[in-house]
């Protein structure tokens, strides 16, 4: 009998600062050199566990989005959002909010005084060509806690496992599920063999397919395995992504998505501008009234494709 190792790419984290002055860190894996995409996932921000007390917390200020739908969840903590399209809500442990920018929206994410550990994911899905210039959205879903296996138990807060669904819409085929696995315990289920896997280590060590992932690590399985296999070596939790492969070719600069360089510029200019493509976000107290743009590189911005070349 013939057997067929499955490949895992592995992405470590960057750290990043995230929200202008007065930032918080945040660990990074998605965009990398060499991948832009799980799916449609196009970003992927690992936060936490932070001391409120000791970090200051979240406050980004009101910031733009093109041509893409936010993802916000969290493990611990409290973040109060608002946005341009006049929806003020919470995000929440086991709530998974997601807000689609289209042709453009602006929003601020606010730390609560309740909180005093942040801890969570904030991810991106890139919006296809066909629908890059949708109206401004907000979805809201809480996920309830199901056993997957034995000594594992999930939340599936995008897409369908296990007879779990989902009821967030959204423009591609994605998967999005928050993992607690026992120590020593094994979870292989079956995988939609048309999507690409990643595997996001929160806490914990696993093998994902064989290959060790420590935390913070992003383990990658392309298309084609009816089913993956995860072992816990001490008590994890993870994010499962994924999604049908996504094969056009993008350019994201800062909190925008776009199909070319003088596209992005664009979007810049009208953000400096507040234009109306944007809005306007009523009720953020924070430090700033609004997060100005940083300045574009020199040179033109390239589009990238879905190994991260460009």
């Amino acid at each position: 009998m013939l057997f067929i190792m499955t490949q895992v790419q592995v992405l470590g984290p960057r750290e990043v600062p995230l929200g202008g002055p007065r930032s918080m860190t945040v660990r990074r894996t998605l965009p990398h050199r060499d991948r832009s995409f799980v799916g449609a996932w196009c970003f992927v921000d690992h936060y936490g566990p932070d001391d409120v007390d000791a970090t200051g917390g979240m406050d980004v200020p009101p910031h733009p989005h093109t041509g893409l739908q936010t993802v916000s969840w969290l493990f611990e903590g409290e973040v109060e959002h608002r946005d341009s399209g006049g929806v003020h809500a919470m995000v929440r442990p086991g709530e998974v909010n997601l807000m689609t920018s289209g042709h453009g929206i602006a929003h601020s994410e606010v730390s609560t005084p309740a909180t005093t550990t942040l801890h969570g994911v904030q991810l991106w899905v890139v919006l296809p060509e066909a629908d890059r210039d949708l109206e401004r959205e907000f979805q809201h879903h809480a996920a309830p806690l199901v056993s997957l296996a034995d000594g594992v138990d999930g939340r599936v807060f995008i897409g369908s496992l296990a007879g779990q669904t989902s009821p967030i819409a959204t423009r591609t085929e994605l998967i999005g599920v928050e993992v607690t696995i026992a120590e020593g315990a094994t979870w292989t289920f079956a995988s939609n063999p048309a999507y690409e896997h990643g595997l996001l280590v929160d806490t914990g060590k696993v093998t994902f397919e064989g290959t060790p992932l420590d935390r913070g690590d992003l383990g990658i399985v392309d298309a084609g395995p009816a089913e993956l296999t995860v072992v816990a070596e001490s008590p994890t939790r993870a994010v499962l992504l994924g999604g049908t492969p996504y094969d056009e070719s993008i350019v994201m600069w800062w909190n925008f998505i776009g199909r070319d360089h003088d596209e992005i510029v664009a979007f810049r200019e009208e953000w400096q501008s507040r234009a109306e493509r944007f809005g306007e976000v009523d009720g953020y107290a924070g430090r700033l009234t609004w997060l100005s743009a940083p300045e574009l590189p020199g040179g033109r911005l390239r589009p990238r494709d879905r190994s991260g070349r460009h």
